[in-house]
């Protein structure tokens, strides 16, 4: 049965995530008791929340570009901010099939999502841009069983989640006929990550937040791999910080790819977009 606590429960809960630090404690208080099946379940996700796991892990999901995104204990929770992440890679996506002799699916927009995490970047941009072929790749276990269930749930019937390190997994028939590449690289700095918030630092993979010394290293690795995967006129994009954006740009264009630095301060967001030239 659904709770319903009483007016002084519903406080008591309210001031416990108070108290251990949650800003929105009525907010996460509601959603608590949205999801628990009853009041056994109501204390024990209230008590790891107060230990200081993320609420995503908790209640087992996470709202992104209006999905409703699986999330698992163990793994990087989508944040708001890469939205923007999502909202550009729509934009660079072609409007109309290519021209495709043959496979009529060799005509779809392809999309790679690497460093996929739960999925929820490449299934928003699928969400929004229908008829794309989308291919996803991380390096966790757990994320990628997570993106497959996402993608069962959400995603086109097709969508392939893969186990790897960035692109070693993409099948090499991709190579030149990407249109679009994501990529929400970890990019904090490792000397910093002991100052993250604990329920980053405690509760998400390492992996999904180490950038390397000045956080751009898995940048420059993407960057590097790009050009082999993108079709002509296509686009690369990778989330970044202000502080980072130019070190993540001259990756980029380190390899020969047209960049262009993109950031909405509704989202507090940056993210370079880079473009294979046509010629």
């Amino acid at each position: 049965m659904p709770v319903t606590p009483d007016p002084a429960a519903l406080a008591s809960l309210v001031s416990r995530l108070r108290a251990a630090g949650c800003v929105f404690a009525e907010d996460e208080a509601a959603l608590l008791v949205a999801e628990a099946d009853d009041t056994a379940g109501l204390d024990a996700m209230t008590a790891r929340r107060v230990a200081g796991e993320p609420l995503e892990q908790v209640v087992g999901w996470a709202e992104f570009r209006g999905l409703r995104i699986g999330v698992q204990p163990g793994v990087f929770v989508p944040r708001a901010r890469t939205g923007l992440l999502v909202r550009e890679a729509v934009r660079a996506l072609p409007r109309g099939p290519r021209p495709a002799p043959g496979d009529p699916a060799d005509a779809r927009p392809v999309v790679v999502d690497l460093c996929c995490g739960t999925g929820a970047v490449g299934l928003a941009v699928a969400a929004e841009h229908s008829g794309v072929a989308l291919w996803a790749v991380d390096v966790e276990p757990a994320a990628v069983a997570c993106a497959r269930r996402n993608a069962a749930a959400l995603g086109p019937a097709d969508a392939a989640v893969l186990l790897g390190d960035l692109d070693a997994p993409l099948p090499a028939a991709l190579a030149g006929r990407v249109d679009v590449l994501v990529a929400n690289a970890p990019y904090v700095p490792t000397a910093e990550i002991a100052h993250m918030p604990t329920e980053a630092r405690d509760h998400e993979p390492r992996t999904a937040l180490d950038g390397g010394a000045d956080g751009v290293d898995l940048h420059r690795r993407v960057a590097a791999a790009a050009p082999r995967w993108l079709a002509p006129g296509g686009h690369l994009l990778i989330e970044t910080s202000v502080r980072q954006a130019g070190a993540t740009a001259a990756a980029c264009e380190g390899q020969g790819l047209a960049v262009l630095v993109v950031h909405d301060d509704d989202m507090d967001g940056t993210v370079v977009v880079a473009t294979r030239r046509s010629r």
